[in-house]
């Protein structure tokens, strides 16, 4: 195998293990009502659905990394794959909220494990095209979230079970960890075999006490904290508004859809305008102008579209930032799961507030109003978090 076959077999199986990370997550808020209905769910506890694999995300992190370091990334995101496949799966089999919770941790410990360690392998195996690679994976990744949302709901019409539409999407497990296996764990598996023979890589050593990562890791969990917030309850939100059940999905699935091109425009745009800060304002800003229109009865399809388009950017570039503020691999995974760990701990809140504040208010209005509140902190945080010009070039900032 020629050396340029097996650079392309690498970014396929990161593009295919990327797909796996939302469908999870993704697929329930399409069914939401139909959950809540058939397993008598109220709003609160329906929106552990999507928090728990978020809090999964925050709380496994660290773990992720730790493990990472010891017995190499490559194997252990191949591990993690075959968790979210096997916590996907069991949806099949679930006839209570417990069992479908214990879906919901199953599948998010995988994701939690996946996340950070993507961004150290993306710098140990392309480090010269970071940027691209990263926009490659949120491409991947937006289009298994997108496939989710859009697609859902017509696997239940078609199986005649939510039990399957929801478990279907383990097939992208079933793909991703074979290919993973061949085109990663076969080429790099020797130097990850003497990697743990050794003790592992170098011993995780995350930047608690460094004020930048901490400014990174709010600007990311506010930013988490209204992805998740839209993923779990714009459906609802939407027929709140007075729109019937297919409007408000093709809502979401604009939501999701629009991602993968800003994704795929964004190294582009990145040329062009280098400093991360004028884009994090930028999309943020375009973010916070949907949840104004939403606030203001604009049609929500085009609400849905400027916060997709905001998302869209704002979350690969926040994946950029540790990966610009640390030299190793292993750092960008360490700073990674930092980051993501506090960070997603914060928007696990988002679903659960929501699903709160319509139980006790019986609208969104408040919700939405919040949620403009905390794209305006956002944007605040990324003033003090991201210097105004963004070197290209990975600093050290320890």
């Amino acid at each position: 195998m020629t050396k340029q076959t097996a650079g392309m077999l690498t970014v396929v199986a990161l593009c295919a293990a990327a797909l796996n990370l939302r469908p999870a997550i993704n697929s329930i808020a399409p069914l939401l009502e139909t959950l809540r209905h058939d397993l008598g769910m109220s709003g609160s506890l329906a929106s552990l659905l999507t928090s728990i694999p978020v809090l999964c995300m925050g709380l496994f992190s660290p773990v992720a990394a730790a493990l990472g370091a010891r017995y190499g990334i490559e194997r252990v995101l191949g591990w993690a794959l075959a968790l979210i496949g096997l916590g996907t799966a069991l949806r099949l089999f679930t006839s209570s909220p417990a069992l479908l919770l214990l879906t919901a941790f199953a599948a998010g410990v995988g994701i939690a494990a996946a996340g950070p360690l993507l961004s150290g392998f993306i710098k140990r195996h392309f480090p010269k095209q970071v940027p691209l690679m990263i926009s490659l994976f949120s491409v991947a990744l937006t289009s298994g979230a997108a496939m989710a949302s859009g697609l859902t709901a017509p696997l239940q019409s078609a199986f005649g079970s939510w039990e399957a539409a929801l478990g279907a999407w383990a097939v992208l497990a079933l793909v991703a960890v074979p290919l993973w296996q061949f085109a990663v764990m076969k080429r790099v598996g020797n130097v990850v075999s003497v990697r743990s023979a050794s003790g592992g890589e170098p011993a995780a050593s995350y930047p608690w006490r460094n004020r930048r990562a901490w400014l990174l890791t709010l600007s990311f969990g506010l930013m988490a904290m209204m992805f998740y917030s839209m993923t779990a309850w714009l459906p609802p939100i939407m027929e709140d508004l007075g729109y019937g059940k297919v409007y408000a999905g093709n809502a979401l699935t604009l939501f999701a859809v629009i991602q993968i091109p800003v994704s795929l425009l964004l190294p582009v745009i990145m040329k062009r305008y280098p400093s991360r800060l004028v884009l994090l304002l930028s999309f943020s800003g375009i973010e916070l102008l949907g949840f104004l229109m939403l606030i203001l009865s604009v049609p929500p399809w085009i609400a849905a579209l400027f916060i997709g388009i905001g998302a869209g950017a704002i979350f690969p570039l926040n994946l950029l930032l540790p990966i610009d503020a640390t030299r190793t691999p292993q750092d960008a995974a360490n700073w990674s799961s930092m980051i993501q760990s506090a960070g997603y701990v914060i928007g696990a809140a988002g679903p659960l507030l929501l699903g709160w504040l319509h139980d006790w208010t019986g609208s969104f209005s408040s919700a939405l109003i919040g949620l403009a509140a905390i794209n305006a902190f956002m944007m605040a945080v990324q003033l003090a978090a991201v210097p105004r010009l963004q070197q290209r070039k990975a600093v050290n900032a320890a």
